[in-house]
């Protein structure tokens, strides 16, 4: 069993290290010097990222690629890391997919490969995670949510059926972590946050995604996951529209409903016409991965 070393340059496991709040998550932890296991499905884009993180002022920063929703290389990665580094104090699961379209028109594919990754994938990393911290007796865990995780919206339900599966498994870990000291799961909940997520997002709506605002930048995330790692909280919700998003959802389902759709095509997804796809779904797309995505300044908040 091995004791953590607190003098010792903080190690963090980053998923989705390649893009978003992931990648955001990434520099901010490489330029306070901590050590980085840098992971996601596009080996290029991460070596990219490593190079980032080196010049921010990361120690080791270690790149191993990985589907989350495969489960024997998420264990992989763990023992990988921990082999290298010798020891993981803290993991941040950032990884996801998005697809938009009504239920009935999202292939079944798209949908399950949707649940896999951000659901299964979700389960890979905490039990490779808290296995790991079990062993060394200690460690923190913050999970990447979603508003979406307690309300829902059209066009959204591979999504928010996702995000609803994590917010619960993520309560059930904190609760069942009361029984082993030193081990710590937060969760992050943003709101609308502008990262390529969504032009990478599959679409069957006829139309590209958009984040509803108000619209956050990814560097605001990743500041707030990093203050977890450092004070773990049970959530963190992110963005200013949240509570009154779910407030309206909770309390007033009626007037949510019938508001809700003319605004999410209003407000969510662009004028641009586009071709149904599957986006990077079943498939990771490097050419469009980066920590932000393509808003004008006029957008974010």
């Amino acid at each position: 069993m091995t004791v953590l070393d607190n003098d010792a340059p903080r190690v963090v496991l980053v998923t989705g290290a390649s893009s978003g709040i992931g990648r955001a998550t990434a520099h901010a932890l490489a330029e306070r010097g901590s050590r980085l296991v840098l992971v996601s499905r596009s080996p290029d884009v991460l070596e990219h990222v490593r190079q980032e993180c080196v010049a921010r002022g990361a120690g080791d920063v270690l790149v191993l690629p990985a589907d989350v929703s495969d489960g024997e290389a998420v264990e992989t990665v763990l023992d990988t890391a921990r082999e290298r580094l010798g020891q993981v104090d803290g993991v941040v699961h950032a990884a996801a997919v998005l697809a938009y379209g009504r239920f009935e028109d999202v292939p079944r594919e798209v949908f399950d490969k949707t649940v896999a990754t951000n659901v299964v994938g979700t389960a890979n990393v905490a039990r490779g995670a808290l296995r790991v911290f079990r062993q060394q007796e200690g460690g923190s865990l913050v999970v990447v949510g979603s508003v979406l995780g307690k309300m829902t919206a059209p066009f959204m339900a591979p999504y928010a059926t996702s995000k609803w599966a994590v917010h619960g498994f993520v309560r059930t870990l904190q609760i069942e972590a009361r029984a082993t000291p030193g081990v710590e799961v937060s969760l992050v909940s943003p709101g609308g946050v502008n990262t390529p997520i969504y032009s990478q997002a599959g679409s069957y709506t006829g139309h590209a995604g958009h984040p509803p605002p108000p619209i956050d930048q990814p560097e605001k995330i990743a500041e707030a996951i990093v203050a977890a790692l450092d004070n773990p909280r049970r959530e963190v919700s992110l963005g200013l529209a949240n509570p009154v998003m779910v407030l309206g959802f909770r309390v007033l389902p009626p007037v949510f409903d019938a508001i809700v759709t003319p605004l999410m095509r209003l407000a969510g997804q662009t004028r641009q016409r586009v071709e149904a796809h599957a986006g990077n779904v079943l498939e990771p797309n490097g050419d469009g991965e980066a920590v932000r995505g393509r808003l004008p300044r006029r957008f974010l908040g």
